[in-house]
């Protein structure tokens, strides 16, 4: 485990993106129980990433045209879903009057969807953790495997921290309905500009 690893992890991880906006969105409409939870399925949504880039899969999407066309515009297709469910004030940034755990699961739900279709994260990981992963290494699977628990955790703490920041200005911003609705209409173009950049990706 290098600090070189653990800073070029952070800055990735930091950096905002499709997760990061749907746990703040998360945080400010349904607070912090349901930040830490977006956050968990968030990281959760990194497994199938991992497990592909160990397998080997990622390297189809980084060499298949097509297989990468069709996950890259099923996520373009989400995006812009959560955009419009956003503007209707039914999706990220709905606010119910109770968070029951049927409201749990479909967050934990939404948040796995939003990084599973990102193919962009299959192939991160397939350029990413081997360059961490010495030449003479006795089990370089095991210590991909270990990169990528550090990856994750890394992902789960910064973007509880970001949940909780947001969780913690929610009432200014739901007793506010101007703000409210000034809110849903950043996130929801967000959403827009997120997808339409996913679209313009190459491999």
């Amino acid at each position: 485990m290098s600090i070189e690893f653990l800073i070029t992890s952070l800055i990735v991880v930091a950096s905002p993106g499709t997760g990061v906006l749907f746990t703040l969105a998360a945080g400010i409409s349904r607070g912090a129980r349901a930040s830490v939870i977006a956050a968990f399925g968030c990281t959760l949504g990194i497994i199938p990433h991992m497990a592909a880039a160990v397998l080997g899969l990622a390297a189809v999407l980084h060499t298949s045209a097509l297989a990468f066309e069709i996950l890259k515009y099923l996520g373009v297709a989400y995006l812009l879903y959560m955009a419009w469910a956003t503007l209707r004030e039914q999706g990220a940034l709905a606010v119910p009057t109770e968070v029951g755990a049927r409201s749990a699961l479909q967050v934990i739900g939404s948040a796995i969807l939003v990084n599973i279709l990102n193919p962009k994260l299959s192939i991160f990981f397939l350029a990413f953790l081997p360059q961490f992963v010495r030449a003479d290494e006795a089990r370089p699977l095991a210590s991909m495997l270990q990169l990528s628990g550090v990856f994750m955790l890394l992902t789960f703490v910064v973007f509880v921290a970001y949940g909780l920041a947001a969780a913690a200005v929610r009432h200014h911003i739901i007793s506010r309905p101007r703000v409210l609705a000034w809110m849903r209409r950043t996130f929801a173009a967000a959403f827009v500009g997120l997808g339409a950049k996913l679209a313009l990706t190459d491999r």
